[in-house]
């Protein structure tokens, strides 16, 4: 009997979310999804390949752009499988302990990406602030140590979700919102009191989001004070211009993350399409769009990746 009672109260499995009404399409809505994924992939590995390949990128712009691409990649691969799968086999069971690990690795890498940018922040920072001292600050050893510290901060902070979660009974309908499991959904179908998780999500999100975001925009700030400095027109745009990739990622990653966040924990009364969008907008863009942008703009990489396809 209590065997019987666990299982009413516990699901064995979530069931995930494609795009609701659309069902009948997903075949073909699977098409443009392909494509996005295999253009990240593709992308991310093209920038990782020929700046590891050519020593003139080997500078802390460029490695550090090879840690976003890093992020970039796994972000698509933590989200691939059970997106396809939904589109393509209409597979929408997942498992309690493998949507945890999903989850953990999604919002594991999205701290990581968000501290990348903070990175890159800083050092459109020095290079701006302290041209003469760039090389000397950014040196690969501390280069290596930031991205350490950062990728030690996005693993521990995150660790305990998955741990939280398993705790809980699930006795409300199993459906998730999206293809792939996120913890402002998770924790939602719990019949437990999930305020310690609402609260520990909050901190996670201030403490690495929000932290990064105040300090990139105060990074901009004193940026654009020394920029405006500057005598020289010419100078002063051509500094700016130096910014441009960076900014773009930034409005990427962060304009549909905070969207999403602000719907999950106030939109109660807000269309599921607008969450669905926005949820495939904040993990599926930044990686197909990232490598695009920076080489656009980069005309040292977009120099090199010509000569790779040319040959």
């Amino acid at each position: 009997m209590s065997a019987v009672n666990d299982t009413k109260f516990k699901p064995a499995v979530f069931l995930l979310t494609g795009i609701p009404g659309l069902e009948d399409s997903h075949l073909w809505i699977s098409i443009p999804f392909s494509l996005m994924y295999v253009i990240s992939i593709v992308g991310n590995s093209v920038i990782l390949f020929i700046i590891k390949t050519d020593p003139r990128l080997h500078e802390p712009m460029y490695i550090f752009l090879s840690m976003l691409a890093i992020t970039d990649l796994g972000i698509s691969i933590a989200t691939m499988p059970t997106t396809m799968g939904i589109f393509l086999f209409n597979s929408r069971e997942i498992s309690f302990d493998a949507c945890f690990a999903q989850l953990f690795f999604i919002h594991s890498l999205q701290c990581i990406e968000s501290s990348m940018l903070l990175l890159m922040a800083f050092d459109r920072f020095v290079a701006i602030r302290e041209p003469l001292r760039y090389a000397s600050i950014l040196t690969l050893q501390r280069i290596g140590k930031m991205g350490l510290v950062f990728l030690l901060r996005g693993v521990a902070i995150i660790f305990p979700l998955p741990l939280l979660l398993k705790r809980f009974r699930y006795c409300r309908a199993n459906v998730l919102s999206h293809s792939y499991c996120v913890h402002q959904d998770v924790m939602k179908m719990a019949c437990s009191d999930i305020s310690i998780n609402s609260i520990y999500g909050l901190f996670t999100t201030l403490l690495t989001v929000g932290l990064d975001s105040l300090l990139i925009f105060l990074s901009y700030v004193i940026i654009l004070k020394t920029v405006l400095s500057i005598a020289s027109t010419a100078e002063c745009l051509r500094a700016l211009n130096t910014c441009v990739s960076h900014l773009c990622a930034v409005l990427l990653f962060y304009t549909p993350m905070i969207g999403l966040s602000v719907i999950h924990r106030f939109g109660k009364g807000s269309s599921p399409f607008l969450q669905i969008l926005l949820g495939y907008i904040y993990l599926l863009v930044p990686p197909l769009m990232n490598p695009i942008v920076y080489s656009v703009k980069s005309k040292h990489l977009r120099a090199r990746i010509i000569r790779v396809f040319v040959k």
